[in-house]
């Protein structure tokens, strides 16, 4: 199975509203790009209780987390901190960041303050994460990543995150979706049907995504199966409809078996109840 990627955004000013978040849809693009896909997304503001708790919780999960924002040097910075507090350990002033923000601080015309130096204090034994933009480095320790909040660096730097440590990673897994367009059924009434296939395919995902028209009433329903299945050579993934000629990436492994099988239980429940299903889509991310 793939890794599980996490996403930590960090910062007072996306939960006020005072910056609108771009990290989101941009990290999830990257990964997706590599055959990667994020598992879960978390905003925290500047609280580093908050912030510590978070991340115990990350670092015990064994998943990949990338984090962006809060690595600054401010009293409102909290997340180098919050990473040592996790992890147990002290905070250090990293040789290789301290030589990088004396000399950036030398092209600056700037003195290395203290305070500048503390942008390289990280837990003990981190590495650094090159900053192509202004060479002040993000650290790595225990597979998360931290980068500052400014997308012109925390998107590079991630990107030579996944390029660096989890190359051979890329495009091993896929997501194999098969779903229909329903009309004239309500979500209520497939509702028992889909509890009863989640419980005789567990490995499989059984989900509703119902649309609303500007009445306010029920538009449709796209109700689907989907599964992860290993991937290989790229390739056209075609899908019934308006998804038709979408490139895929390929299926040499194809997905598990039982998801044919629950899809076609699937929708001959949805027609026994009344539905109409008036498209289907068959596609893999």
């Amino acid at each position: 199975m793939a890794r599980a990627f996490g996403l930590f955004i960090v910062g007072d000013e996306i939960l006020s509203g005072k910056r609108q978040d771009q990290h989101f849809e941009k990290v999830k693009s990257i990964l997706a790009v590599r055959g990667l896909a994020l598992s879960w997304v978390h905003y925290l503001g500047d609280d580093r209780a908050r912030c510590v708790r978070a991340l115990r919780s990350s670092f015990a999960s064994g998943d990949v987390v990338l984090s962006c924002g809060g690595i600054g040097a401010t009293p409102d910075d909290h997340t180098r901190q919050a990473a040592a507090e996790a992890l147990g350990l002290g905070l250090e002033l990293h040789p290789e960041a301290e030589r990088l923000i004396r000399q950036r601080s030398a092209e600056m015309g700037q003195p290395a303050t203290d305070d500048r130096l503390r942008m390289g204090e990280f837990p003990v034994g981190a590495h650094i994460i090159p900053n192509p933009y202004n060479k002040i480095p993000g650290f790595c320790v225990q597979e998360h990543y931290f980068c500052p909040g400014f997308p012109v660096m925390a998107w590079p730097m991630i990107e030579w995150v996944l390029e660096t440590y989890y190359h051979s990673e890329f495009r091993q897994a896929a997501e194999f979706d098969r779903s229909m367009i329903v009309h004239q059924l309500f979500e209520a009434t497939v509702t028992s049907l889909m509890r009863i296939l989640t419980e005789k395919y567990p490995e499989l995902k059984i989900y509703s995504l119902p649309s609303a028209g500007d009445d306010g009433k029920p538009k449709h329903i796209e109700l689907g199966v989907k599964a992860q299945g290993a991937k290989g050579q790229r390739g056209k993934v075609g899908a019934v409809g308006i998804q038709s000629g979408q490139d895929g990436g390929g299926v040499a492994g194809g997905p598990p078996a039982s998801l044919q099988s629950a899809y076609e239980e699937f929708k001959a429940g949805v027609v026994a109840l009344g539905g109409v299903v008036v498209e289907e889509r068959d596609v893999t991310r």
